[in-house]
């Protein structure tokens, strides 16, 4: 029985470390990010949230404390509106180049078609967002903008 404990405590302390890490492809990561943008259960129909453990699960070192930092911004950067109802999301690997790969999302948000660039970095801690494109601004720009 003690046996039986210790392998369920290893596969749970193995779950929570995935759990707590970055993403095993591009595509994944991108589709783990829209996720919280549908109509379904309300823990994930109210965009990303911006507390420490999703800043540390989806974005590199430099861009965590920016995405989790006090902010008053006039849209979601990441569906490029104050509110959304997204039709399918698209997913395509546009580059790898060096140590990053360059993923396009496109998806229509309210009969509006949105295209974003997400910049990626595969390290120790799995895929994470080192910045995000949209065809006027960057993601770290916009967090910068609009701190407090």
């Amino acid at each position: 029985m003690r046996e039986l404990a210790g392998i369920a405590a290893l596969f749970t302390g193995l779950w929570l470390a995935e759990a707590e890490a970055g993403f095993r492809s591009p595509e994944s990561l991108v589709r783990n990010v829209y996720a919280h943008y549908g109509d379904g259960a309300p823990e994930l129909s109210k965009g990303l949230p911006r507390d420490a453990a999703t800043a540390r699960q989806f974005f590199d070192p430099p861009l965590r404390k920016a995405w989790s930092a006090p902010r008053v911004e006039p849209y979601d950067f990441l569906v490029q509106s104050q509110g959304w109802k997204l039709g399918p999301v698209t997913i395509v690997v546009v580059r790898r180049q060096y140590d990053k790969t360059y993923v396009a999302a496109n998806f229509d948000n309210r009969g509006r078609a949105v295209t974003l660039n997400f910049i990626l970095v595969n390290g120790p801690e799995g895929w994470l967002i080192t910045d995000i494109e949209s065809p006027h601004d960057s993601l770290r720009m916009f967090l910068e903008q609009f701190r407090n």
